[in-house]
Parts: C-alpha cells; structure tokens; sequence
C-alpha cells in the first residue's frame, strides 16, 4: 500500500478537500482517470478547480481504503457510462432514430442523432452519445449477439 502526501475528506458541501504534507488545502479537488475506458484502474490525477494537477496516483489500489473510497465515490457521480449488452430495437435506420438497449444497468431507450454519434475509440470497442449527452460503452461490438451486430452495422 502507497502512503500518499496527502489527506482527503469531505467538507461540510460534499466536496473534496485535500491537505498536502505541508497543510496546504485544496477544495474541490476534482479525480481525473488518465484511461477511463482501456485501464481504469492505472494513472488517476488529483486536479484543482482551476484544472492544476495537485497529485498523481499511478495504481488506484494502492491507495488506503479510506481514501480510495472517497475518489471511487466521487468518480462513480461524474462516470456515469451504461454498457450496451444487446441492442433490442431501433425505430428506422435512419437518423436520428430512437435504439432500445439493455445494459448492465437495465433496458432504456437512447436517441441517436447521427452516425457520427457513434464513435470507434481501440479495436472493438465503440462509444455512443445520444441526444442527452449520456455516452454509452460498447466494450467489444464482437462479443454482442448476432441481431445486435447487424443493427450496428447498418450504423457504422
């Protein structure tokens, strides 16, 4: 286990409050994953309000649990990032069209308002931004069912 320079609690607001070695304090304090998609759990900044990076943490789980769970608590409000396991239905193939999908957190209806909407980010793995700005993950097109696949293709 890493021992940090650094201490994190929340203040009275909720929000992040960091105290460096030497007592300084930064509130606000904002976790940034350097990979949020192909390693999430390798190289996460600690960034100020004003978008200075105050602390580097190479490895998430070398953290003590007491703060680790406070930048995994923080990380989960701002990453919200359903994944697509099966695309149900779409009303036309063309755009834009309302998708029926289920994802790990249950089945929900997504608009997507152009091909463009839907982005290739490493081999397999898509990312989907429909019309609310909610992005949904794709992890491996391949992996989807056959009937998922071919409704993706008429898109990509």
């Amino acid at each position: 286990m890493q021992t940090p320079e650094f201490t994190l609690t929340r203040n009275r607001l909720g929000k992040l409050l960091m105290t460096m070695a030497d007592g300084t304090q930064h509130e606000g304090v904002v976790p940034v994953r350097a990979f949020p998609i192909s390693a999430s759990e390798d190289g996460l900044g600690l960034m100020s309000t004003d978008g200075r990076e105050l602390a580097w943490i190479p490895r998430l789980d070398l953290l003590p649990a007491q703060i680790r769970e406070l930048i995994e608590a923080e990380l989960a409000g701002r990453e919200f990032m359903p994944e697509i396991e099966k695309i149900l239905g779409v009303s036309t193939y063309a755009t834009p069209s309302v998708w029926t999908v289920k994802t790990d957190r249950g089945q929900t209806d997504l608009v997507l308002r152009g091909e463009e909407d839907i982005r290739r980010l490493t081999g397999n793995t898509l990312l989907i931004s429909d019309s609310h700005g909610i992005h949904y993950l794709i992890r491996d097109q391949l992996t989807l069912d056959k009937p998922s696949r071919k409704i993706l293709d008429r898109f990509l």
